[in-house]
Order: structure tokens, then sequence, then C-alpha cells
């Protein structure tokens, strides 16, 4: 084999000490299936996702009413791979932008005589998730309605995408609201000149998703719940009081409403997962799964009627206990409408063998060493592929496979540095090839890595000069406390750092403010600057510059305070300042890993800390000046706002302002 290019074993075998990809592996959850995901072996039962993609072809391709409506069936056992398939599933979707995707995780319906409503709350939450493109699956929705609406007016407008339309929609509102126009009423009238028998107020709804001050009204009034009057008011929709019972009674209609208007556009994929709940009944003794099959029953029954542009395909993933003793046996055909394409017989899914027990195992240790970038002598390290196909050859479970991983993925000890700087250095090497994305905004994870920096300088005598020119003179850290009264800090102020400067005691509190909403960044500075509440002397925001502060915020007022009137500062966070903290404080979290001591860790520390230009600059005298490059002007509020309104022209031309 040729060995070169490959990482040194040490790094490797530290790498592999320090983190295990199979812990927990096995089990996926619903933020699995929504999020990133993980490793997925195409050809592990791709007999049931070619299925699935299959049936989508058909019903979006048919022209017969009663194929513009198909169900699947997906029986395995426990830890087989069920929901893994249906994030595979969604994964392909949201790169191929072929289809919505609506997840129903059971276990969250906790009353069975509101299934229903609470699926009607299901649909609506799924369409708030991401789709395939960089928006909420709703705004694709209103975006497609929107462009609709446009080529009523002028068959040649230019057709807007999603992000474009989103980011234009509130200027325009706002445009339009200073010329006393209605933007959302025009836009509304000539979306319905193409869906004339449409709910208008589904329409309305759905188009103000496109609005980034108005899409949470918009989205909780579509799952069926009341919202403040003056709320309603503003996106002019009904809000009428009702009883648990009244939204149960009208969720099946607006289940119809929303999937008649959303199908429209592409064919939607409907998940029913988790439906094996035990010890849950409804007031008819109905339990979960009997309860589920009968909305499917009822959803394919009722959705067939209606025209479904480009089609719905139902998925409901159970175990085949639950088929056989459950759903097989409930009459009025009940068993064929859970799993029509596939003429009632459900699609099982199938353990591992030999061969996939490597593949698995391969995907999974290439995804971990591209994550730490390191390159293994063999692919399979520290596994012997031997090894791999006995154990996989007894048919495992994919859960059951990923747990033997997580118990056996491990190397010997003596293959660590005897000499315990060295050992440092092999653990700072692995963790400053750990991919950190979005560290920036880990508010948490930035406030314990400082935290933990400081605390390796506590005794030492620090003075120098700051890149930004401000003074340290014999500085020396005392103590790195916990801010008191807790119940009115609530977290917001992170620690406090006690110490001497030239003799003169100071207590300064560190709160990390990377928030980008107005009012989470004014709750942590209205504590910032109640020096006697919380017993500081001077505090300090730790916050990137680029992550502006607005005039119109409350946090501005306090920000004056903070700096030009009580001696704060407001300190620039940079990622290449933080991740080496970072670094060092992932180091100390796992220093068994290493074989180091606590005390070892502070001391290999304190050659980085000691010169790290953020601490030194969260330490220094203050400079009592506010950089207003970091605050956004009233100039730019005012064109984001209230953008200048062109001239008006005649009727068919007053939605241009969407396209300049």
């Amino acid at each position: 084999m040729n060995n070169s290019g490959v990482s040194a074993k040490e790094t490797i075998d530290a790498a592999i000490q320090s983190y295990n990809p199979f812990i927990n592996a096995g089990i996926v959850k619903e933020q699995d299936v929504w999020g990133e995901g993980f490793p997925d072996m195409p050809t592990l039962n791709a007999h049931a996702s070619d299925a699935v993609f299959q049936a989508l072809e058909m019903v979006r391709t048919s022209q017969s009413a009663q194929e513009k409506v198909t169900s699947i069936s997906i029986t395995a056992q426990q830890g087989v791979g069920k929901t893994h398939l249906l994030s595979r599933i969604r994964h392909r979707l949201k790169t191929d932008g072929t289809a919505f995707f609506v997840y129903a995780g059971v276990n969250n319906y906790t009353d069975l005589n509101l299934v229903k409503y609470q699926f009607q709350q299901t649909l609506v939450d799924s369409f708030s998730n991401t789709g395939s493109t960089d928006v909420m699956q709703w705004q694709e929705v209103a975006t497609a309605m929107a462009n609709e609406g446009f080529k009523a007016i002028n068959a040649n407008a230019p057709s807007l995408s999603p992000e474009d339309l989103v980011e234009k929609f509130d200027k325009v509102c706002a445009s339009w609201s200073a010329k006393n126009k209605n933007l959302m009423d025009r836009l509304i009238k000539e979306v319905l000149k193409t869906k004339p028998s449409a709910d208008p107020y589904f329409v309305r709804a759905i188009l103000w998703t496109l609005s980034e001050t108005q899409a949470a009204f918009a989205t909780k009034w579509l799952s069926g719940n009341e919202l403040a009057n003056s709320n309603a008011d503003a996106l002019g929709l009904p809000n009428l009081s009702k009883s648990s019972q009244d939204r149960e009674a009208e969720a099946l209609k607006s289940i119809q409403q929303i999937l008649n208007l959303v199908s429209f556009y592409k064919p939607v994929v409907i998940c029913f997962d988790e439906i094996d709940v035990e010890n849950n009944c409804s007031d008819d003794g109905l339990p979960t799964p009997s309860v589920i099959a009968d909305l499917v029953k009822r959803l394919h029954d009722t959705l067939e009627q209606l025209e479904l542009g480009r089609g719905i395909v139902i998925l409901t993933v159970m175990l085949p206990d639950t088929w056989t003793k459950k759903v097989d046996i409930m009459p009025g055909g009940t068993p064929d409408r859970i799993s029509t394409y596939t003429q009632r017989k459900p699609i099982d899914l199938k353990n591992l063998n030999s061969d996939s027990m490597v593949e698995l195992v391969s995907l999974w240790l290439t995804d971990f060493y591209k994550s730490k970038n390191l390159t293994p002598p063999y692919t399979l390290y520290p596994f012997e592929e031997k090894e791999l196909r006995k154990y996989g050859g007894g048919g495992l479970t994919v859960r059951e496979a990923l747990r033997w991983c997580a118990e056996h993925f491990k190397v010997e000890d003596n293959s660590l540095a005897k000499d315990p700087y060295e050992r440092f250095e092999i653990a700072l090497k692995a963790e400053s090839e750990v991919e950190r994305s979005n560290l920036l905004e880990d508010n948490t994870l930035i406030a314990y890595a400082l935290r933990f920096a400081f605390e390796t300088l506590k005794g030492q005598i620090l003075e120098g000069e700051t890149a930004t020119a401000e003074k340290l003179e014999q500085v020396i850290i005392n103590e790195i406390a916990d801010i008191e009264p807790k119940s009115k800090n609530q977290s917001w102020i992170n620690f406090k750092i006690i110490g001497k400067e030239k003799d003169k005691t100071f207590k300064l509190g560190v709160s990390v403010l990377q928030n980008s909403n107005g009012k989470a960044v004014g709750a942590g500075m209205w504590r910032l600057i109640e020096y006697n509440t919380f017993d500081i002397t001077r505090g300090c925001l730790v916050r990137s510059k680029d992550k502006k502060i607005r005039k119109n915020w409350d946090s501005y007022v306090y920000l004056n305070k903070l700096v030009q009137n009580l001696g704060g500062e407001w300190v620039d966070l940079k990622n290449d300042e933080i991740r080496p903290l970072v670094d060092l404080f992932s180091i100390y979290q796992k220093r068994n890993n290493y074989q180091l001591s606590e005390q070892e860790v502070i001391e290999f520390s304190q050659k980085i800390t000691r010169d790290n230009p953020l601490l030194l600059e969260i330490l220094s005298d203050p400079s009592g000046q506010i950089d207003e490059d970091a605050v956004e002007g009233e100039e730019l509020l005012n064109d984001f706002f209230n953008p200048s309104s062109t001239q008006d022209t005649d009727d068919s031309d007053d939605l241009s302002e969407l396209f300049t």
C-alpha cells in the first residue's frame, strides 16, 4: 500500500479517542430527518425508496383523478432503518426539488381525539421547514402563487426567485402602505384569477409567509390557532374563537384546502412515522395505529375528490406486528387505502448482510475522517474487514451494527506519546482539524471557551498593548465567578472576572451576544449596564462588529450608556481569535482521552492564551468610543422600512416595485 499522504498515527488515534461517531448513531430522531442528516447508504433498502420515487412520478404525471392520490405502507423491526429511510427521501427531495415533504411523528400526538387538528399543525409545521431552496416550503408555494399573479397582469413579467421575493416583500408592502394602498389585496386579486375556486383566506395566509414580519402569524393561523385581534386585523384574516372540538371538526376541510393549493405546484409526500405507540387510545377505545390508519383512509378518500395538480403520496411506517395484528384486520377497506400503490401488500425493509455491513462502516468512517481532515492508513481503520464481515453476516439491524461499532471504535492507549506536552500538541492538532461550522452563532460555546481561557491566566501578570492601542498595566486575574443573582441575570451575563490592575480591583462582567434578534440583544445589554445589581465595575459586550446594532433597538441606548457613561466596552468577536480558545476548551473537556491532567491542560494552554488578542482586548482599558461603523445608521433603516416609492402608473403596472 502506498502510504503517502496518510496522517500520522498519533493524530488519527487521538482523534478516535476524542470522538466516537457511532455513539447514538443508530437512533434517528425527527431533527435528523429535517436537519443535515447523517451518512446514507443508498443501496440499503433501495427497493423501498425507489418505490416511493416511482409512486411520486406516477401521481405527478397521471391524468387519472384516482391515481393522483396513492399510499405505501412500510414495515420493519426496530432499528432496521425506517426513519433513516424517510430521512433519505427527505434529503433527496431537498436536493432535486421535485416534491414537498411532510413528516408526521405520531409520538407527538398526545390527544387521539384531536388527531385531524394535530395533523393540520404537523402539515403547517413541515411546510415551515426549509425546502429545496434556502427558504421555507411555504415561501416556495407563495412565490409560485405571486409569480402567477404577476403573469396575470403582464404575461411577460419576469419570475422572481423565492429568495428575491422574500427580501423585497416587506419593503414593497411598506412602500404601498405609505401611498395608502394595500399590496396584499391587489396581489390576491390577481392570484385568484388563476384559482377562482380557492379559499381566499388560505391564499392570503400563504402569501403572507413571504413577509419576514408576518410569516409567524400567518402560519399560526394556517395551523388553526387563534391570533391576537391586532395580528388578525393586520393580516386581514378571520379570527373566531374556537374550542378544541371545533378545531377538530374543521381541520379536515383546512387540510384539504392546504393540500389542494400546494400540490398544484409540486407533489406532496406525507410520512406518518412512529405510529406504534402503546398505552394511548381515543375515547372510542382505538389505539394509535388504528386512529392513524383511519386518518390515512379519510385523507385518501377525501383528497381523491379534489383537483390535485401534482398529486399526493402518503407513507405509513410501522412494525410488522402492527400491520398484521392491528391495521390489516381493520374493516371498511382501510388496509387497501393505506397501501394502494402496492395493492395492499406492505414493503418490508431488510437487515444488513456481510457486504452491507462493510459498506455501512466505510461510509461512516469516511465521513468521520473527512470532518477531521485526516487520511487513515486504510478506509476501515481501526476495524478489520474480516472482522466486520463475520459480525455482519448474522443479519443485523442498522442500529445493532452501529451499536457494535460504537463499542469497538477504539485504539490502544500506548499509541499516544509519553511526554504530556507532546500529547497536548497532538490534541491541539486534532482539535484544530475539527470542522466547527457556525461557530460564531454559538453563544454558549464561545462563553465557555472564554471562561476556560481566563481560568488559565489566573495569577499571571499581564501587560502590554492591544491591536486597538488599549493598555494592560499589571493586570492580575484572581477569580472567575458566576453572576448573582441568577434569577435576575438568567445567564445573559456569562461570568465575571475579578482581579486587579495596578492594585485597583475590578469586576468585569462578560456577555457574549451574537443574537440577531433585537429583543434578545436588548435583554442581554440591559443586564450588562446594571452594575449595582450584578456587582460588577465594568461591562464587556463580546459581539462581532459585522452584526450591526440598529439605532431603533433598545440595545443601542444601552450600548451608549455602557461605553460612554459606564466605562464599558464592545469587543469585536473574530473567528480566528476565538477558534483557538474553543480548541483549548475542547481539549480540556476531553483531557482524559489524551491522558492529560487538568493542571497540564491549563499550563500548556497559557502559551496560547497569554497572547490571544481577544482575551487581551476584553481585559484592557476601554477606549470610551462607539464604533459607528458597527451600528446601523438611521438612513439604512429608513431605506429598508420605507423604500422609495415609484411614480403611480396605470393599474397594470403598480406591482413593478417588486422587480426593481
